[in-house]
């Protein structure tokens, strides 16, 4: 089994880094194969909207982010770690999201992993960060573990919020403990739902087109 920690902060070595290394050391507790990974040092460009992927299964964008995937890809299970920026997560953790579209459009291949997030906010927003990687995950039918949040500003202050260090351990533990459930979507909803109905019915979710009918 293996466990990959995705920092998606732009500071190296930051509270965020700190909070998901702990995971990552509760799901090796457990006996997990873990891997760190962190954007900070990576290029990362936003979706451009092409739409190429849905023809080719490929993002055509020559970045990191495909060499990313790959390795999320070859995980069971992914903590996916943010600061608070603005109520919700960076920019980065943005970017990557909008380019699993290639993945999600090549056999939605992230189904079935489970995942967990980690956010580090000063004050507010972590609810924000929460509610952005729950639609992630149900899209891409991966399996949500709890979620985890700590507070601080300065580099490495995580580490007194004896809450969220505590949480973040458990947090890994969790992710091991669900991904031994061999937990799996009917294979019939390959898809999100939305996007079923309208291949299954021909019905399209858009307003602007059949949605409603005559």
């Amino acid at each position: 089994m293996k466990v990959a920690g995705i920092v998606c902060s732009p500071r190296k070595g930051g509270n965020t880094e700190i909070m998901v290394q702990e995971a990552l050391n509760g799901a090796k507790a457990q006996g997990a194969e873990t891997e760190l990974l962190t954007i900070c040092d990576k290029d990362i460009r936003p979706c451009d909207g092409c739409l190429a992927c849905l023809k080719t299964g490929k993002c055509h964008i020559k970045d990191d982010v495909p060499a990313i995937y790959d390795s999320l890809l070859q995980a069971d299970g992914i903590v996916w770690g943010t600061p608070v920026y603005f109520f919700s997560a960076t920019a980065q953790a943005k970017m990557l999201i909008d380019r699993s579209y290639y993945i999600y459009a090549n056999n939605n291949r992230l189904a079935n992993k489970v995942c967990g997030v980690i956010s580090v906010g000063a004050s507010l927003g972590n609810a924000g960060v929460w509610n952005l990687f729950s639609t992630f995950f149900s899209v891409h039918h991966m399996f949500s573990t709890d979620f985890v949040y700590g507070y601080a500003r300065d580099k490495g202050t995580i580490r007194r919020d004896r809450h969220a260090m505590k949480a973040a351990a458990e947090l890994g533990r969790q992710i091991v403990l669900m991904v031994r459930q061999n937990l799996r979507y009917p294979e019939e909803y390959d898809i999100a739902i939305y996007r079923f109905v309208k291949r299954e019915y021909g019905i399209d979710n858009c307003v602007s087109r059949d949605r409603f009918g005559d």
